[in-house]
């Protein structure tokens, strides 16, 4: 007995309008197409029969409510996170500034020796914002990274 197997057209075909049926969204021209593929295949029937089944089990769930103590909490963590991340912001802005001040100081001769280009002195100020930043930046991730780091233990 040989048994023809559906092509992937007609698969595509069949399952476009089991989709249309699952959403009521068939004309009666279509529903009488689905209906006539689902009579011809007992393979298409159980399918349609498991996606009906599916989609009434899906209708029925519901989210649950949360008791309000979890709402709470969640808008508690929502403002933390954003107090630190404005902290965090400020701590680096003022971290920034601080040590290019600091490192503008150190390298003041430097910038007001008129001999010097000012292509040079430029070159000085933007090596020391660019090492100003970046240090804070490492140093704002490594403390970050320290927490949740779990290969710290690890030694090599």
């Amino acid at each position: 007995m040989t048994h023809d197997s559906p092509t992937n057209h007609e698969l595509d075909g069949f399952r476009r309008l089991m989709t249309g049926a699952l959403d009521g969204e068939l004309s009666a021209d279509e529903q009488a197409e689905f209906q006539q593929m689902l009579a011809a295949s007992p393979e298409r029937q159980t399918e349609w029969n498991e996606h009906r089944k599916l989609k009434e089990v899906t209708m029925q769930l519901k989210f649950a409510n949360p008791p309000e103590e979890v709402w709470d909490r969640y808008w508690i963590n929502v403002y933390n996170r954003i107090e630190r991340r404005a902290a965090w912001i400020l701590v680096s802005l003022g971290a920034m500034v601080v040590l290019f001040f600091a490192g503008f100081k150190a390298v003041e001769s430097l910038l007001a020796d008129a001999q010097m280009p000012w292509l040079v002195k430029g070159g000085i100020l933007a090596l020391l914002a660019g090492g100003v930043i970046l240090f804070v930046s490492v140093l704002r991730e490594k403390l970050f990274t320290r927490k949740t780091d779990k290969y710290k233990e690890v030694q090599r």
